[in-house]
């Protein structure tokens, strides 16, 4: 059987027609019309993925989010009718996998769907158990915590990875098309905003002064460098 689909959206014919295309691409859904029942359909069924409406009645897509997070990592993309690029940068801040807009095609919902499962089975077959250091910063990838000068860091599913990434290769430059395609996957190729989204989030976190970065350095043309020991303000 093929993997489980949650999706939650208020409006019927969309949930039908989504549930009717997944399922014709092999995918097995189930669906809700609100996060309250979605997350009672989760416990009893925990899905693969969940297509997450942001505008719902009663709980908003955005809290569902918080909620579905504590009880379990499941790869959620948003499917919102919102434009405005603060919502799509809040969602995936607070750790959303993906997003589209309404209204969309269907193809780049598959793909999408396709995308974030195939990261999702990496990141859980994969069991990056090492060690990682970089200086005072310390990576237990399997463990999924980061530590800065021994204070853990609060960090959203993607800005760990890209950070993790970066303390791979600490002291060398990543370039932006790395990081899409380790993080992100290929399908985001040409599209370098969220990366530069997500170190200027990481920089907020780990720099004593983000507009001066020392650890998260940029390589003009060529993309990023996680320096293990940061230079004087003024040096990089």
């Amino acid at each position: 059987m093929g993997r489980h689909i949650l999706l939650v959206d208020d409006d019927e014919l969309m949930r039908r027609s989504l549930a009717f295309n997944l399922e014709q691409a092999g995918y097995r859904s189930s669906t809700a019309a609100n996060a309250e029942d979605a997350l009672r359909l989760a416990r009893r069924d925990p899905p693969d993925l969940i297509l997450l409406d942001i505008g719902l009645p009663g709980m908003d897509g955005l809290d569902a989010l918080r909620d579905f997070r504590q009880e379990a990592d499941t790869p959620i993309i948003f499917v919102t009718a919102r434009r405005r690029e603060l919502d799509q940068a809040l969602g995936l801040e607070l750790g959303a996998d993906d997003y589209v807009t309404k209204p969309f095609d269907m193809n780049v919902l598959l793909a999408r769907v396709k995308a974030v499962l195939r990261r999702s089975e990496r990141s859980a077959t994969a069991a990056q158990a090492e060690r990682v250091e970089a200086g005072d910063l310390v990576i237990e990838a399997s463990a999924h915590v980061a530590t800065l000068d021994g204070k853990p860091l609060d960090l959203a599913p993607r800005e760990f990875a890209v950070l993790h990434a970066l303390a791979l290769r600490a002291g060398n430059v990543v370039s932006v098309d790395d990081l899409l395609a380790q993080v992100w996957g290929a399908e985001y190729l040409g599209e370098p905003q969220v990366v530069y989204v997500h170190i200027r989030w990481l920089r907020e976190k780990i720099e004593t002064d983000p507009k001066v970065p020392q650890r998260i350095v940029t390589v003009r043309g060529v993309g990023y460098k996680l320096q293990p020991h940061p230079s004087a303000p003024g040096l990089a």
